[in-house]
This record gives C-alpha cells, sequence and structure tokens, in this order.
C-alpha cells in the first residue's frame, strides 16, 4: 500500500453520473476541486465549492471551450514525477501546484453518431481533445495521480481514499480503464470517419475496427482443449441469466440461433436449437402451445437443446417440458412459477433478454476478419409464382412459415412445414438433393400436404421429385438456375405450386 492523500483534483465530465457525490466526499476531506465549464456549474448548484479551470491558470476559456485545460499548469501539475527531484524544481520555480486526481469522461461522440441523420461537423464537434489528454497524462503518472475516467470505479476509490491510502493495483486498474477508454475513443472516431469516406457512412469502410470488453470467462471453447471468453461493447451482456450453470461457448452459441428464429415471428413462436440448427419450430395461439408444437416437430433431438422463445414463459411452458432434459430456455421473461418450477433442474439454465441482434455478422477467416450486414429476410410481397399450379392465401402463408425457417438452417437447407410447425429439417449437407432426403427422412409425421422451402436454387430436377414423391405440395426456392425452365417443368409435370423468392439464404 502506498500512502497517497490527495489534495487537489480536477472534475470535468459530460457524464453527470455519480460526480455530486464524488465531490461532496472530495470536499468532506478538504481537497481543493478544480473544473471547468458545464461541471463547476453543476457542482456549484449543488453547493459544492469549486475553482473554474481559468482562475486556476489565469488563462481564460478560448475559441468556445476548445482550449480551457490545455495549459502548463494543467499538465505540469498531472505529468510532474514526484520522485524525480529535477521535476520537482520545476514545479517549484514555476508556480505549477500538483494535481493529484483527475476525473474526466468524454464528449459523447459514440452517442452523437448513434443518432440518424448526424453530419460530419456535428460529429467532430463532439470530437473531445483536452480530455484524453489529461487521462493520458494522469494515467501515465499513476503512481502519483489517478484517473478516474469512468463513474463505476467511483464507489472504489472513495472507498480507498477513505482508507487512507490507495493501493498500487487499484491505480493500476484505474490506468488500464482510462488507455482502455481513450483507444476506444480513437477507434470509433477513426472508424465512423473512415465510414464517411465512401460517401454514403457505409458500415463496412475502408478500416473496420471493434473495441470490446471481457464479459466472461468460458471454461473452454467449442471442446475441452479450447480457451474462450466472451466479450462484448462496454463489457456488459445484452442477457441476464437467472439460474443454472455457468453457460459455455457452445450455450452461447445456440441460445442466439434460438432466439433469432423465434423472434422472425410476430405470432407466439418457439424454436429449439441443436448445434446452431433449428430441429423443431413451433407457432402457435400462445407460447404453450407454440412450444408443444416444436418439441413435438422432433421429440428425440429436442434431449439436451436450447428453447428459445417470443413471450415470456410462463407456467404453462414450463409444466409443457416436463422430465425433459434441455440446456438453456432464452426468454423475454419469466413467471415467478416458471422460475419455480424450473429451478428444480439445477443445471438447466434460464435467460433473459431484451435482444441479441445485431447488424453486422463477424468472424475469423483467412488470416482475418470478414464481416458483414447481418442477413434479412424480405416479405412475400415480392413473390413470383411461376408454376401453372397457384398458390392460395394459406399456402403462400405456409410457405412464408418454411422460409423463414430456411434461412436459419445450415446450407444446403431444405425445410418442411405443415400448419406453423416443422416436419423435417435436411440441414448442412453437402448436395441439394441429400438435404431433401434428409428432410424427408427426418419427418417425425406424414409429409403428405406439407409444404417445402429450399434456402438455394434447385439445380436439377431430383431434389424436387424427392420432396414431391413425399407428398409436399408446394415449394418455395429463390430462383436463379440455368435450369430454372426445367425445374419449373418438373413442378407443372408433378401438379405442384412452385414459388421463387429472387433471394437466397445461404447459412456457412
Amino acid at each position: 500500500m502506498t500512502k497517497q492523500l490527495v489534495d487537489r483534483a480536477l472534475l470535468s465530465v459530460s457524464d453527470k453520473t455519480g460526480i455530486t457525490e464524488l465531490a461532496k466526499f472530495l470536499e468532506a476531506r478538504g481537497v481543493e476541486i478544480l473544473s471547468t465549464g458545464g461541471t463547476a456549474d453543476h457542482l456549484s448548484r449543488a453547493g459544492i465549492h469549486v475553482v473554474k479551470v481559468s482562475d486556476f491558470t489565469g488563462a481564460p476559456e478560448i475559441l468556445g471551450g476548445r482550449v480551457k485545460t490545455l495549459h502548463p499548469k494543467i499538465f505540469a501539475g498531472i505529468l510532474a514525477d514526484r520522485s524525480k527531484p529535477e521535476h520537482q524544481k520545476d514545479c517549484e520555480d514555476h508556480a505549477l501546484p500538483p494535481i493529484d486526481l483527475v476525473v474526466v469522461n468524454l464528449y459523447p461522440f459514440e452517442a452523437t453518431v448513434a443518432k440518424a441523420g448526424v453530419t460530419v461537423p456535428e460529429a467532430i464537434e463532439q470530437i473531445d481533445v483536452g480530455g484524453p489528454s489529461m487521462l493520458r497524462a494522469a494515467a501515465k503518472n499513476h503512481k502519483h495521480v489517478i484517473p478516474l475516467s469512468d463513474p463505476a470505479l467511483y464507489a472504489d476509490f472513495m472507498r480507498e481514499l477513505e482508507s487512507g491510502s490507495i493501493s498500487d493495483a487499484f491505480r493500476f486498474r484505474a490506468a488500464v480503464t482510462t488507455f482502455a477508454r481513450t483507444a476506444e475513443y480513437d477507434l470509433a472516431i477513426s472508424t465512423w470517419l473512415s465510414r464517411q469516406m465512401d460517401g454514403d457512412g457505409a458500415p463496412l469502410g475502408e478500416r473496420f475496427s471493434l473495441s470490446l470488453q471481457r464479459v466472461q470467462s468460458l471454461r473452454y471453447g467449442e471442446n475441452p482443449k479450447q480457451s474462450a471468453a466472451l466479450y462484448a461493447p462496454a463489457g456488459k451482456a445484452p442477457y441476464r441469466q437467472l439460474a443454472g450453470k455457468e453457460l459455455s461457448f457452445n450455450n452461447l452459441i445456440d441460445l442466439e440461433s434460438a432466439w433469432r428464429i423465434a423472434n422472425e415471428f410476430s405470432v407466439p413462436a418457439c424454436a429449439v436449437i441443436k448445434h446452431t440448427n433449428p430441429c423443431g419450430v413451433g407457432t402457435g395461439a400462445d407460447i404453450a402451445a407454440a412450444l408443444r408444437s416444436a418439441l413435438e416437430a422432433d421429440s428425440v433431438s429436442a434431449f439436451g437443446g436450447i428453447i428459445g422463445v417470443n413471450r415470456p414463459f410462463d407456467d404453462s411452458c414450463a409444466e409443457a417440458i416436463g422430465s425433459l432434459f434441455l440446456e438453456v430456455i432464452v426468454a423475454p421473461s419469466f413467471s415467478d412459477g416458471a422460475k419455480e418450477i424450473l429451478g428444480k433442474k439445477k443445471n438447466l439454465r434460464l435467460v433473459e433478454t431484451d435482444g441479441l441482434k445485431q447488424a453486422l455478422d463477424v468472424r475469423t477467416a483467412a488470416g482475418g476478419i470478414l464481416v458483414q450486414s447481418a442477413d434479412a429476410i424480405a416479405p412475400p410481397a415480392g413473390w413470383n409464382v411461376v408454376s401453372k399450379a397457384q398458390a392460395d392465401a394459406a399456402t403462400m402463408r405456409a410457405l412464408e412459415f418454411a422460409w423463414i425457417i430456411c434461412a436459419h438452417v445450415k446450407s444446403n437447407a431444405i425445410v418442411i412445414t405443415r400448419d406453423g410447425q416443422t416436419v423435417g429439417i435436411g440441414a448442412g449437407q453437402m448436395s441439394r438433393v441429400d438435404s431433401a432426403k434428409l428432410a424427408v427422412t427426418k419427418a417425425m409425421s406424414s409429409t403428405v400436404g406439407c409444404v417445402a422451402a429450399s434456402d438455394a436454387f434447385f439445380p436439377f430436377r431430383d431434389g424436387l421429385d424427392i420432396l414431391v414423391d413425399a407428398g409436399i405440395s408446394a415449394v418455395v426456392q429463390p430462383g436463379g438456375s440455368v435450369r430454372d425452365d426445367e425445374v419449373i417443368a418438373a413442378a407443372d409435370e408433378r401438379g405442384i405450386a412452385m414459388v421463387f423468392t429472387g433471394e437466397r439464404h445461404f447459412r456457412h
């Protein structure tokens, strides 16, 4: 422990969270508080005595506030290494008093550019210069000056100071947090400005950067020999685990798949996931009915699965699960009764979330990072019935359900459905005809009168023939093959309706 009381602090924040409480704490301990602009006014209104930086330096704020802390008296007070006699002498010779604490958070650049229609001049005006400079100076000199760049540090700092000393460990933690924050800030600026170089603010500009904080260290990755961790913006996961064992790498991937599929629907819907693919999806009049439908679609594969729903998970849902072993249930919320019932399954993980959807899909490949915009499923308004047999409104609704599910199945994908329930799913096969065979083979009930979806075009009629032989009455596919005419002719020959969507949904 290094004994170091705080005699002088500089407070300049855009985020006022907790700043009044911190300032009162410092004032009660006789700390001189320097402050600027809006922060000084905010603290003065709270009855806290502050010394304006302009009075401290003897230099007025100029250029509309752009220059106020960029002054030798500020930076010498922060940067002076008090273990070096020559630094001490310089400060004494030039009347540069030490500053022991720097509490600064930065102009809200990220929040500004998150707004629709923000212009480059508006964004540039929110680029902080003095703030990052003071923080970096304090972080560099953290053995003597404490940098607080995040309100989340205030409580720990006050506990440390109240004990009469500031530990080396806390100083180092505050410095690391500060350097991470300034790096993140610069990254946000360079990334957004880079996008503007394309002229339209496209999300995939010349440079692509991510700044994430570790949320959780995981026991291991996909396999026990692999290390793994979860990272997220600001170190905050968009979900809350209520019960069960610690979430694993595979759990997190699968629960996102379950959530995404269920939330493609406006009606109550449930998806059961195994290894990122749906093994059963169902909709219903209520969420319990949708759950039962999804489980019945493939009750064998549902064992050890991940369930996602788009409505609160209520008591009737918990009762519908019965003795089935599951890994995770992800839902907007859980009723008290459901939590009590499911709590008897000690290892079952219950996860609440308001949303997991992301604008970009980011993966590592080919020695670099691949980035793409997230896949989106267009409504059927632009679909085209290409067969002689027409599809009535009920058939079109059935095809839309199959098409939505198919977009979430690993390619090559064939999905067979009936009345808002999956019947058979062929996923991840090397040929489309194999996917068609697998979907028929996996069917837990009759496929007669069902509809089917293919995530990409049929290159030959063989896959279509397998489906029609199984009793499929209508098929939706993107179209676009050089043999489209042959496949359409096959549909006409077999007397089924065929719809082209004009877009594919490969999923690798």
